[in-house]
């Protein structure tokens, strides 16, 4: 069915802290609405609130129908133990809460006492059922998964609808939650940082089914070339300005609507200020001339002469008569608030002194992992070599980083690491910092000359600050952890830089800082990424491909 979701006078946040409020927001059949912000800002708040998870504070959300069926597909896959793919493609279309109300509704029905209310919930459960496509979704999930590359047949070792979630690899599962996107039916869709993970084949599907859908579709994403390529409005929510503003058109519209609407604003001010300064100006020259006027009066009419001392008085009089006109025009003043400063992620990738002039070798080696087998592979790391690597999400490049980087050892052939080699590692399930210890506690750790403040100024720099560096580095979100692995680049001097994957979880201002800082980074780095945009921003020297286990230089 065709859908429409309002919100009216909508905040949202939490605990004491509002994070937006009287936002309005209309989504029709067709819009496709991106939704950006620095991280904090309460992207994945809206979605909540808009999905009906969440309360929110203050404002309405309202459906027409009110029956529709809005999906909800949360930023993280939540890998439940024990659940198996189709239990959770199920889960995450909605299809499996449909049957067991379908089925209550059933069971109610069979009651001899059951009266006309049990038939109409049985025939709303029964819609709401087969409108989630529940009917044949076990004949559907079997297709999907393999147009998305994951072995289902009888005689494979691949990825079905039996194998467990907790048993698949980052981007496997990066994958069955695309596959879940793809079987679901919503009327109303809201995708909270859909691309994470996925490869560039993963990323055209994703945007052939967003562009597919009928209903309307509200999105956050950090990646610039999907939302280029994919939404109709930008909202845009500004932590900084405690606003709110719908920019009709695409992305890049946006972002020229954005910088025009930001310099009007400035101008703005910079008119209100100056004209108020020169207002102020005048007006304190003219009490000084007052003043002076009066003084001047009595030292030149020591003979108290009646007429005189009237010119001077009502000369003064003018002055005075002056300066409360000034101080009135000040007063009517439209006054114009200046427009507050973003926090903005500055920051240098800390350098070591030069590597060996060879970083990293491999001769024709292999590397065993399960049922995987990356290469046989020769190559061969120069210092200050800029790598781009790219591939298939499962087709080996976080083994081939490994491998680089000694972290595991060759099946066959050899492999060796140069000396004077300082590693700087984002790796693609930010694995540094996921302990129980509090984050300040697990960064003093691993830079122990820093003082307890330093790790806390710094840490502060990256938009961390009191209420995060006290809490366990688990509970912190994907896009923290990941600033706290910037700020520990920035900490620790490294000549070798390998990232992996570092746009996940980051917001639009924070990319094009890394970017800014990678620009003036001068060691060896390898970058593995599907941000098509930064493929395209960051200087690279080499193109690196890996696909089925081998490895080709573009």
């Amino acid at each position: 069915m065709t859908a429409t979701l309002v919100a009216k006078g909508l905040s949202g946040g939490y605990a004491a802290r509002t994070l937006f409020d009287s936002l309005d927001l209309t989504v029709a059949p067709g819009d496709v609405i991106g939704v950006v912000g620095v991280n904090g800002a309460g992207k994945s708040t809206l979605l909540r609130l808009l999905a009906g998870v969440d309360e929110p504070l203050a404002g309405t959300v309202s459906l027409a129908p009110t029956d529709a069926f809005v999906g909800w597909l949360p930023q993280e896959h939540e890998r439940v133990e024990g659940e198996t793919v189709a239990g959770y493609i199920g889960r995450r279309t909605g299809c499996a809460e449909a049957t067991a109300t379908m089925d209550a509704a059933a069971a109610a029905l069979g009651d001899p006492d059951a009266g006309d209310a049990a038939a109409d919930a049985y025939s709303t459960a029964l819609d709401r059922w087969l409108a989630a496509g529940a009917a044949d979704l076990d004949e559907r999930i079997p297709v999907v998964l393999a147009e998305l590359g994951l072995a289902v047949g009888p005689d494979e070792d691949g990825v079905g609808p039996d194998s467990l979630m907790t048993g698949l690899s980052g981007g496997q599962a990066a994958r069955v939650g695309l596959a879940a996107l793809l079987l679901s039916r919503f009327d109303i869709v809201l995708l909270d940082e859909p691309t994470n993970d996925l490869d560039l084949d993963g990323l055209d599907r994703l945007e052939g089914f967003v562009r597919s859908l009928r209903g309307g579709v509200v999105l956050v994403s950090h990646d610039r070339e999907f939302l280029a390529r994919s939404v109709t409005a930008v909202l845009e929510l500004d932590l900084a300005q405690s606003s709110n503003r719908l920019f009709g058109g695409g992305y890049d519209s946006y972002l020229e609507e954005r910088e025009i609407a930001r310099q009007h604003k400035r101008d703005a001010y910079e008119e209100y200020a100056s004209t108020k300064a020169d207002l102020v100006s005048r007006a304190r020259t003219q009490r000084e001339w007052s003043s002076q006027g009066v003084r001047n009066a009595m030292r030149k009419n020591p003979d108290n002469d009646k007429i005189r001392r009237r010119a001077a008085s009502e000369s003064s009089e003018k002055q005075a008569q002056k300066v409360r006109q000034m101080e009135s025009r000040i007063a009517r003043l439209d006054e114009v608030e200046e427009p507050r400063k973003e926090w903005q992620l500055e920051f240098t990738i800390g350098s070591a002194p030069r590597s060996s002039a060879v970083v990293a070798t491999l001769s024709d080696a292999t590397f065993t992992q399960g049922d995987f087998t990356l290469g046989p592979v020769s190559l061969q790391v120069d210092g200050g070599d800029r790598i781009g690597i790219t591939g298939p999400n499962g087709a080996g490049k976080s083994t081939l980083l490994r491998a680089l980087l000694g972290k595991q050892a060759p099946t066959t052939g050899t492999a060796s690491l140069g000396s004077s080699v300082a590693v700087g590692e984002i790796d693609q399930a930010r694995a540094a910092f996921t302990g129980d210890q509090p984050l300040a506690a697990a960064f003093e750790a691993v830079v122990p000359e820093y003082t307890t403040a330093d790790v806390r100024t710094l840490l502060a720099k990256f938009g961390l600050k009191a209420d995060h560096v006290g809490r366990p580095a688990s509970a912190l979100s994907p896009g923290e952890r990941t600033r706290a692995g910037l700020a520990l680049l920035q900490a620790r001097g490294v000549n070798v830089l390998v990232l992996d994957e570092p746009t996940n979880h980051l917001d639009l201002a924070a990319i094009e800082q890394l970017e800014q800082a990678l620009e003036s980074y001068d060691g060896t780095l390898l970058l593995v990424t599907h941000d098509r945009r930064m493929l395209e921003t960051v200087r690279l020297d080499r193109q690196w491909r890996v696909e089925a286990g081998h490895v080709t230089e573009q």
